[in-house]
């Protein structure tokens, strides 16, 4: 175990705030994360606990139970990405005095493959980029099947840190934004203008819907959300792009609606089967049909979150977070534990 303390700059603030975080970060990483906390923030880095574990804070998104039971001061755990895992989600449980909150680092890049998804199935960029490869012209003078998406309506399914940028990338290009969110009531940034709806009326605001949009968790309520009814239920010809978990949509619905036109194109980042063994990972197909055979599918293998820049976003996301516990400035990404999200 690597154990590192913060030292104090300047005055110490009267509130000490001892934090561990359960992994072993790069050193540039943790250089970003050191040099952005408050002075008052201890902070204890690696796999192991300490020895005499007394922090308040635990950075760990799949803690063990004896990684809560450790500290009898634990009273706020971190995930340090987006989302609760489900074994996460039962352990807390069992601890409702333990505040949840996780980080949403990833929400710009992940936003930004969204809209990249959106404009490629949009554009059949992919197909006509194989068959150019080829020296193959045909397509040019074909039937173009690309969809014009200035004038179009785009639904969001989920607002949150995510969501809330595609539309703002939607806007841009002129479309008008619809919206399914929890709490519809909750204010949205100036950037962004939408309408908002409450989840019970997806089936009253899909018939008005060009293009699907989903950056939803998954929960038992969004598990299954979108099937051949609702597919059915959009404008003929439609897209979907799904950056947020794969069996919100139903794979089969998903895969007919894709083959028999029902759904025009679809930009997929998330996916029904993962491989669980590294020597799975060349020859583990993402779905149980054949998306892989269809020319209007644009496949991306969950890599939403990922840049160049994604670690140092987390590690400033984090500091960020730390700080505003410090500092008694509010919730920062609170977790619903009840609601899985």
């Amino acid at each position: 175990m690597r154990f590192w303390v913060r030292p104090p700059k300047g005055i110490i603030a009267v509130m000490k705030l001892k934090v561990h975080y359960a992994a072993e970060p790069k050193p540039e990483a943790l250089h970003i994360l050191e040099s952005n906390l408050a002075a008052s923030i201890h902070l204890s880095v690696g796999v192991d606990l300490p020895s005499r574990p007394k922090f308040q804070v635990l950075i760990n998104g799949t803690p063990k139970r004896a990684h809560i039971k450790a500290s009898p001061e634990l009273e706020t755990l971190v995930i340090p990405y987006a989302g609760l895992p489900h074994a996460t989600r039962e352990l807390l449980f069992e601890y409702p005095h333990i505040k949840v909150y996780n980080l949403h680092h990833n929400a710009a890049p992940t936003a930004e493959l969204a809209f990249a998804l959106l404009l490629s199935a949009a554009k059949f960029i992919v197909p006509f980029d194989h068959s150019l490869r080829e020296h193959n012209w045909t397509p040019r003078y074909q039937p173009n099947l690309s969809l014009l998406l200035e004038g179009k309506r785009v639904l969001i399914l989920g607002f949150g840190h995510i969501g809330q940028r595609v539309g703002s990338y939607c806007q841009a290009l002129g479309m008008e934004v619809l919206a399914i969110r929890r709490r519809p009531d909750l204010p949205l940034p100036p950037r962004v203008q939408a309408q908002v709806y409450p989840p019970n009326a997806l089936d009253e605001v899909l018939p008005r819907s060009d293009i699907m949009i989903i950056t939803l968790p998954l929960t038992s309520e969004t598990d299954g959300l979108i099937g051949a009814k609702q597919l059915s239920r959009m404008k003929p010809g439609g897209l979907l792009v799904n950056v947020g978990r794969g069996r919100v949509v139903d794979q089969l619905a998903l895969y007919q609606a894709l083959k028999d036109g029902t759904l025009g194109a679809a930009g997929l980042d998330v996916w029904y089967n993962y491989p669980q063994e590294l020597e799975e990972r060349q020859n583990t197909p993402p779905a149980d049909f054949p998306f892989n055979e269809l020319d209007n599918v644009v496949m991306s293998p969950h890599r939403g979150g990922a840049s160049q820049e994604t670690e140092s976003l987390r590690m400033q996301h984090l500091a960020n977070l730390l700080n505003a516990l410090i500092e008694d400035e509010g919730a920062v990404n609170p977790v619903d534990v009840s609601a899985g999200y």
